[in-house]
């Protein structure tokens, strides 16, 4: 039976969220699935991703096809390493503690990059905020600045209209 990894939509219309599943490739696309491997959920930026590495290096090693999309998450979140990784050590080119080591050492170096990225969208969101409230202060003191001559001259027809009665 062939088997691929691949995404099984899910949510509601314009809000895709997706599991990502090993399934037979010959059911639907959101029908049977023979594990449920992970999430994947593109609405929230950065996008999250919640994968069962292990399971998804046991199908891969198992022979499973991932299609692109689940490709590009399984190297994403290091699946596809970590199965690269083991085939070194079943041909022992590397013992478990090196593949081990590299593996963790990636995961660090994705993580910081990971937050570094979230660091920037938080900083550029509240530079926006900043920019939309100067932009509206100004807007208010151009129309206070506005408003006030207007008084001033209303109140000094005021004072000559009153000039005139009395005499």
């Amino acid at each position: 039976m062939p088997v691929k990894i691949r995404l099984q939509r899910h949510g509601k219309k314009g809000k895709p969220f997706y599991w990502v599943v090993a399934a037979d490739s010959r059911a639907k696309r959101d029908g049977r699935f023979l594990e449920k491997i992970g999430t994947y959920n593109p609405n929230t930026n950065p996008a999250t991703i919640d994968l069962d590495v292990d399971g998804a290096v046991k199908w891969l090693q198992n022979g499973a096809q991932p299609t692109d999309t689940a490709r590009a998450i399984l190297s994403y979140k290091g699946a596809l390493l970590k199965n690269h990784l083991a085939g070194g050590v079943q041909k022992g080119a590397l013992t478990e503690e090196q593949a081990e080591a590299k593996f963790n050492a990636w995961l660090e170096e994705k993580a910081a990059k990971v937050s570094g990225k979230t660091e920037n969208l938080a900083k550029a969101e509240a530079d926006a905020k900043a920019k939309a409230l100067e932009a509206e202060k100004a807007v208010n003191e151009a129309r206070i600045a506005a408003a006030t001559p207007a008084v001033e001259d209303s109140e000094d027809a005021a004072a000559e209209s009153g000039a005139d009665s009395e005499e």
